[in-house]
């Protein structure tokens, strides 16, 4: 599903049909207010005007430089392959990025080797070297009073953030052994039938951290550049239930009622299908950032910034892009 937002890190209801949206296959997926006085005068006091009056706020340095979204949410539980996502209303000059990232502090209840990673101008991720360890407490201050962004504009003020490292929920799919392996802490809790994408529209490799999920999805090929043509074989116009989201380009794991009984073909426009009972199960079993790791299929890995696909770089690819370079956190 290409569902474009200002926000990856949204929080979408259970129950909630998310309407005009599309899933499976498409292309890459690269896709605060201060108040003051009003300046009058008491009715019981006289006030003379001061001959040096003093400003009621400092005088910016130029035009603002805002953050649009911290991901994830304020008091948020996550799984331990999320990473921390910021996305900048404007772009940041090469030049500027080091110091914006020293200005983002990451602090954790466990010392944890990380580093940021620019994605693009406006997108910046910080993830740890391997995966969170579950139960860390992890805080974002982002210090941006009069950071520049190295292109005219300045951060105007602060954001905080704080969430927590949830339980070790890993998933593992092996696309020509139609199986998907579920894991809790270690253990493994389930196996299930499945069917991923066909060869003309194979699924993603490589590991995704879930973005969200919906009880119902509507699902069009229109929208991800699939076929228009209601004619095509390929064309489709879907709402089905129990989607868990795990690339901006489309990739879910689901319910299709059009494969119920999965676990013997690869049919799929990219999705990785399980039967209704199955769906349903992972759907709840499942959060925002526990690690999906897909193997065997032909397309190749998702790239790094295609929903929450960072682990996907290896930790000298990801350190290439990064401003300030390897940290070890300080504890919180």
């Amino acid at each position: 599903m290409t569902r474009f937002r200002g926000s990856l890190g949204i929080s979408l209801a259970a129950g909630a049909i998310l309407v005009g949206t599309s899933a499976c296959g498409g292309h890459d997926g690269h896709d605060a207010a201060s108040s003051a006085g009003d300046g009058k005068p008491s009715a019981s006091a006289s006030v003379q005007p001061s001959a040096t009056p003093s400003p009621t706020k400092p005088t910016p340095k130029g035009p603002p430089m805002l953050l649009n979204t911290i991901t994830p949410m304020d008091k948020s539980t996550v799984g331990v392959a999320m990473p921390v996502s910021v996305i900048f209303t404007d772009p940041v000059a090469t030049s500027a990025r080091a110091n914006i990232e020293k200005h983002i502090k990451i602090a954790t209840s466990v010392p944890t080797t990380g580093a940021w990673h620019w994605f693009s101008s406006t997108r910046v991720d910080f993830r740890p070297e391997t995966y969170w360890k579950p139960g860390t407490q992890v805080t974002v201050d982002a210090e941006m009073t009069d950071v520049p962004n190295g292109n005219g504009r300045y951060g105007t003020h602060g954001y905080h953030h704080a969430f927590t490292i949830g339980d070790d929920n890993e998933t593992t799919v092996s696309v020509p052994g139609h199986s998907m392996k579920v894991t809790h802490n270690g253990k493994v809790v389930k196996t299930l039938p499945i069917d991923a994408g066909s060869s003309d529209w194979p699924s993603w490799d490589g590991t995704m951290a879930v973005i969200d999920k919906a009880a119902k999805v509507h699902m069009t090929s229109c929208s991800v550049g699939i076929s228009c043509d209601k004619k095509d074989k390929d064309y489709y116009d879907l709402t089905l239930p129990w989607d868990v989201h795990l690339t901006n380009s489309g990739t879910y794991i689901h319910y299709s009622d059009g494969d119920p009984y999965p676990g013997h073909s690869v049919g799929s426009h990219g999705c990785v299908h399980l039967s209704l009972a199955d769906a349903k199960w992972y759907y709840n079993f499942v959060k925002q950032g526990d690690p999906v790791t897909i193997t065997g299929s032909p397309r190749g890995k998702a790239a790094g910034d295609n929903g929450y696909a960072d682990f996907n770089l290896s930790w000298s690819q990801w350190l290439q892009n990064s401003g300030s370079g390897q940290i070890t956190t300080a504890t919180a």
